[in-house]
């Protein structure tokens, strides 16, 4: 068998799977063999599905190793909301390029989608819904969908707008084929329609799919017109990056990197994050260095030093994460943070008092020193008490100051545990130093 005949037939092994599938093989090959598959879909014309089910970064990077008609007509071939995502992570120029290159349509949709900022509901929706004239019959409407069947993404629902594409109701596909063929569709169709703003956060809208189960929601702009289409799968996909953002955030690691990214870029994307939190550690040792005195006469306070600072900071995390978690799921409404904080206080103090306690006794039996054992539970309970109310302040302050919850919670949660843990057990070994 020759090379020719080879590569052919391994193209059409993949044309037989999912383009999830095949996205995952992109993504797994080097970048040349990469490209050079893509090109071979590309001819086959099959190169569009795969590359809208890759990371759009991923993506767009192997977009760019294409001759541009090529990444013009896979482009032209995506799904609008797809070619959007990996159009966003394309250097302006190119865009540009592409945009002129493309057919008139095309181009315009593109560009409106572009407009919108990518975490709203105009940024995650497509342009391509079905929408229906009030006056048409239920015939009319039936053949209408079938005629757009093949070009629409996905159809769940068909919504019927006025004469200036004001939406005014929604047609469930069932009533429609069991209506008689000349009624109008005004007289079958649901006007208590739920839509969204192009401008609503994709978490607001996300947590109306959660809520209501939607499969699909209707986008409509200022002036009440229909302009696109969010799907669940949609959704999903906003949620999990929503939560790799989270997730990211709380550990202070930069967004952009990833498992594969090259080691020399992932120095530069950490070490801002890593001097930030040396700064912050800097911070803490002041206040120990201005305890020298006292760690020099009383060893055994050094020894608590980490467990009254590492304690203190887990509690924190547990709550920052709570209340973090709480904020994004729309759980914490304005105005009621004040319960939030009163009850991670309670929370704090019966959490100090009990492993207050508990390190007191440890400290009592270790060195015999009643004094001891009494600083270990005294600094234990403060400081339990300021993480408490530190984890739910912190994400509660940044949001008032419209500020993303989880943005670097864990470097100021750390600052306060780690400075005011060795604060208060140094402070509390200066007053008892005598009975030490």
């Amino acid at each position: 068998m020759t090379a020719r005949s080879q590569e052919k037939l391994e193209v059409q092994e993949l044309l037989q799977r999912h383009p999830a599938e095949v996205a995952e093989i992109l993504s797994t090959l080097r970048e040349d063999e990469a490209v050079e598959l893509l090109r071979r879909l590309y001819l086959r014309r099959a190169a569009a599905a795969p590359l809208g089910e890759m990371d759009p970064e991923e993506a767009a990077h192997l977009l760019a190793e294409l001759n541009r008609d090529e990444a013009v007509r896979i482009l032209s071939r995506m799904d609008p909301d797809d070619a959007v995502d990996l159009l966003a992570e394309l250097p302006r120029e190119m865009v540009e390029d592409i945009l002129r290159r493309l057919e008139e349509r095309e181009a315009k949709e593109l560009s409106e989608l572009l407009s919108y900022p990518p975490d709203t509901a105009g940024g995650l929706m497509s342009p391509e819904v079905v929408a229906l004239p009030q006056h048409m019959s239920c015939q009319e409407a039936i053949e209408a969908l079938r005629r757009v069947a093949e070009e629409m993404e996905t159809v769940y629902y068909a919504y019927v707008v006025d004469e200036n594409r004001r939406l005014i109701g929604v047609l469930s596909l069932r009533d429609l084929v069991f209506a008689r063929p000349d009624t109008p569709i005004h007289e079958i169709m649901h006007t208590d329609v739920m839509s969204v703003p192009v401008h609503l956060d994709v978490e607001e809208v996300a947590r109306l799919f959660d809520r209501y189960n939607f499969l699909a929601l209707p986008v409509v702009d200022e002036e009440g017109r229909l302009r696109g289409i969010i799907t669940v799968d949609d959704v999903i996909d906003a949620i999990r990056e929503e939560a790799t953002e989270d997730m990211y955030r709380l550990a202070a690691a930069p967004l952009e990197e990833r498992v594969d990214t090259p080691w020399y870029r992932s120095l530069r994307l950490r070490l801002p994050w890593l001097y930030l939190n040396l700064l912050t550690a800097f911070l803490a040792a002041t206040v120990v260095g201005a305890f020298e005195s006292v760690i020099a006469k009383v060893a055994a306070l050094a020894i608590f030093m980490p467990v009254i600072a590492g304690q203190g900071g887990n509690a924190g995390m547990q709550t920052v994460t709570i209340v973090t978690r709480g904020i994004a799921l729309g759980e914490v409404p304005k105005g009621k943070g004040w319960r939030i904080l009163a009850k991670e206080l309670t929370l704090g103090v019966l959490h100090g008092l009990i492993i207050g306690a508990t390190v007191g006794a440890i400290a009592y039996a270790w060195k015999g020193s009643f004094f001891l054992g009494l600083v270990a539970f005294l600094a234990m309970t403060f400081n339990l008490i300021a993480a408490g109310t530190a984890g739910a302040v912190i994400p509660l302050s940044l949001r008032a100051l419209r500020l993303d919850p989880a943005l670097a919670s864990s470097i100021f949660l750390t600052t306060v545990t780690d400075t005011l843990g060795f604060f208060f057990l140094l402070g509390l070994g200066v007053i008892f130093i005598d009975r030490l």
